[in-house]
């Protein structure tokens, strides 16, 4: 026996079949694939659009709930978005293709401590999570502080995303990632980043013992599909090729130019990924120099950053001192004024900034 000698089909109830009939082969498009007894027919089983119903007169089940799938509604049941069949069962006329919609973003000035948290929480393919903006600003952004302990192979499927933008930064060890027309597998170390554009194919393959990973995605929620069919990898494809107007950005440690901050008393090295994504995010690793660093504000839309070594006292306009180190993240809203004191010799930031062509003040 194999997979294809296997069907499933929904049971459905009804009081009257010859009522349903013309509901489920003409307004909904199915085909009727059998039906009996002959002379007073009370089942019937149809199929369409990937599944298969049996309506049964007197069946002991709920009457049910079909969403129709498909990104051109206006050619499905006369445009209708809701429908009721005869025997009760609701029908939902959905996009087929998930769409991206971005939340308003709700700001706020947060702080999240490493030491002030409750347990990591176990994901999806065995790996550790923990949310560094717990409010998520009304759902415009997800920051994942993720770790996989054990290392080795990792049991990823290939995947994508539909979002406005998603970062992965590799914040300890390695870790091996597949990308859709991006070659053979890359290797991210400590320090190196990716951009994964809107439905790119990808999957992790393996991670070093103690991996540890920034992971930010905008909006918060946003759908994942597991495609079956897609192989990894599949060759170099075009380097140039954009993804809803991005394209895929690999930035590395190693070969990285450092020039001065947007804030005096600091260095740091542009990861690309501003212009990768045509404004859409800007990232940054920024190091202390050790020069006195002023107030400032900025007027970016979101702007989050973690504490990837050393140590500081994050001061905030109306808000108590909070001394920070590495493992910590804070969110600080637009035109509020801060200033970072007391820094460590060795405090280096991963800013994230959306969009990334923001406007910095100093006070």
């Amino acid at each position: 026996m194999t997979i294809n000698d296997i069907k499933a089909e929904v049971l459905l109830p009804t009081q009257e079949l010859r009522n349903d009939l013309p509901f489920f082969t003409k307004t909904l498009g199915m085909r009727l694939e059998n039906i009996f007894p002959a002379d007073d027919p009370s089942v019937a089983t149809f199929s369409g659009h990937g599944i298969r119903v049996r309506i049964e007169k007197g069946a002991d089940v709920a009457p049910g709930h079909l969403r129709i799938l498909t990104d051109n509604p206006d050619s499905f049941a006369n445009g209708q978005r809701k429908l009721t069949a005869p025997n009760g069962t609701k029908i939902e006329v959905v996009p087929l293709s998930p769409t991206v919609d971005q939340p308003k973003t709700q700001h706020e000035f947060a702080v999240r401590r490493l030491r002030d948290e409750a347990p990591w929480i176990i994901g999806r393919a065995g790996m550790h999570y923990r949310d560094l903006i717990p409010t998520r600003l009304g759902g415009s952004i997800i920051a994942s502080h993720i770790r996989i302990p054990d290392g080795g192979p990792v049991p990823d499927m290939v995947h994508f995303h539909t979002v406005g933008f998603q970062l992965i930064f590799c914040y300890k060890g390695w870790v091996d990632v597949l990308y859709e027309d991006q070659g053979d597998v890359i290797r991210l170390h400590a320090g190196d980043c990716v951009t994964q554009p809107p439905g790119i194919r990808h999957r992790v393959v393996e991670a070093s013992a103690e991996i540890e990973v920034i992971e930010i995605g905008v909006p918060a929620e946003h759908v994942t599909t597991i495609d079956h069919d897609f192989i990894l990898p599949n060759g170099k494809g075009d380097p140039a090729r954009e993804w809803d107007g991005q394209t895929f950005v690999h930035h590395t440690q190693n070969t990285a130019h450092w020039s001065p901050f947007r804030i005096p008393g600091f260095s740091a090295r542009d990861t690309g990924i501003s212009a990768g994504t045509k404004g859409v995010a800007g990232i940054q690793v920024v190091k202390f120099e050790g020069d006195p660093v002023p107030a400032s504000k900025h007027d970016a839309d979101i702007h989050f950053t973690f504490v990837m070594k050393g140590t500081m006292i994050l001061s905030a306009q109306e808000h108590k001192d909070r001394d920070l180190q590495s493992g910590d993240a804070f969110v600080i809203p637009p035109n509020m004024a801060a200033k970072y004191l007391e820094c460590s010799d060795d405090l280096e930031l991963l800013e994230v900034a959306l969009r990334g062509d923001f406007k910095t003040t100093l006070l």
